[in-house]
């Protein structure tokens, strides 16, 4: 198994089985409490999200892509919860009970199709602000869906191939191989966050300094919302995983408790969308007095037309009303 790769310094062999065991660097209790119960609290949110779209909304151009990340935010903080939880316990009942290493490449597809959704949509959202009218009309009506599973599959062959070739899949691994899909993940991961970036900087110029100023739509302050908490609490923990964990060798300090906190801020990062997309959806409004439904709340949050043009119920006429029939 190659020492250096992400997430390696988590797992041990002990009589020939693979485990991971709880930190090594000192049993954190507050700390594992404080991640179960944010991966919860984000789990159910999720969860919401993802039966609210998926069962009882019709689906647009963006609302696949929501969601698409609903679902990989929901996958990474089972595993999450899974993990902690088995150290959590572990501190007060210590067993022998080990948790399968392929957990560590389900939570590498997690966080990187979650990644990829948003990346994608703040890049087709700077597309339908740039370029309207190819939006409005020439846009190929389930790119969204083709997009997402375009994306689900290259998240999942690059986490499979690391997971294979480093040992976590299998008991043997390549090293060299190991390395080279680990600079592979972290190129993507770079080229994912350069797109995040640079989409979302270009709408913002486009709407501050363009020569006509656009009204700010729901849709609009959804996105920013979600990219600066994923710039603030879930790049940080890609950076360590995927980047800084080469250079652990080079340095006489222990990732240990750096690496539970960055875990908390993967967890936060998971569970402050839906609670964006509620915020977003019942600002200025008093939706619990006027008989309103989360549905009509998260559809608010989705509109992509000034605040007097929405329509109660449904989603509002313009680049959003294109509908998609698959997930993804």
């Amino acid at each position: 198994m190659d020492p250096t790769s992400p997430w390696a310094t988590e797992i041990t062999t002990e009589n020939g089985n693979d485990q991971v065991p709880p930190p090594t660097c000192g049993k954190k209790t507050l700390l594992l409490v404080s991640i179960v119960v944010v991966a919860l609290v984000g789990l159910v949110g999720n969860a919401v999200v993802l039966w609210l779209l998926g069962f009882r909304m019709r689906r647009n151009a963006f609302s696949v892509y929501i969601l698409n990340l609903a679902g990989a935010d929901f996958l990474l903080l089972c595993f999450q919860i899974i993990y902690y939880l088995h150290n959590l316990i572990d501190v007060f009942h210590p067993t022998s009970v080990s948790i399968p290493s392929f957990v560590i490449t389900i939570s590498t597809f997690a966080y990187l199709a979650g990644l990829s959704m948003l990346s994608a949509i703040s890049a087709e959202r700077c597309v339908s602000v740039l370029w309207p009218i190819w939006f409005r009309c020439r846009r190929p009506r389930h790119l969204s869906a083709a997009t997402c599973a375009l994306l689900w599959a290259l998240s999942l062959l690059l986490s499979t191939l690391e997971g294979k070739f480093c040992g976590f899949l299998f008991r043997i691994g390549d090293y060299d191989w190991c390395r080279t899909f680990d600079f592979m993940t972290a190129a993507w991961l770079i080229v994912l966050f350069v797109v995040l970036a640079g989409s979302s900087l270009a709408l913002l110029l486009r709407i501050l300094c363009g020569s006509r100023r656009m009204p700010l739509t729901r849709l609009y302050v959804t996105v920013v919302f979600t990219v600066l908490a994923f710039l603030l609490c879930g790049l940080p923990f890609g950076i360590y995983w995927f980047l800084l964990i080469w250079m652990e060798n080079y340095f006489d300090v222990s990732p240990c408790y750096l690496s539970s906190v960055l875990d908390v801020l993967s967890c936060v990062n998971c569970s402050t969308n839906p609670i964006i997309y509620f915020f977003v959806g019942s600002f200025r409004q008093r939706w619990w007095r006027r008989g309103r439904t989360l549905r009509l709340v998260l559809q608010r949050a989705l509109q992509d037309t000034p605040e007097g043009d929405d329509s109660e119920g449904s989603f509002p006429r313009g680049p959003l009303e294109m509908s998609e029939s698959g997930l993804g």
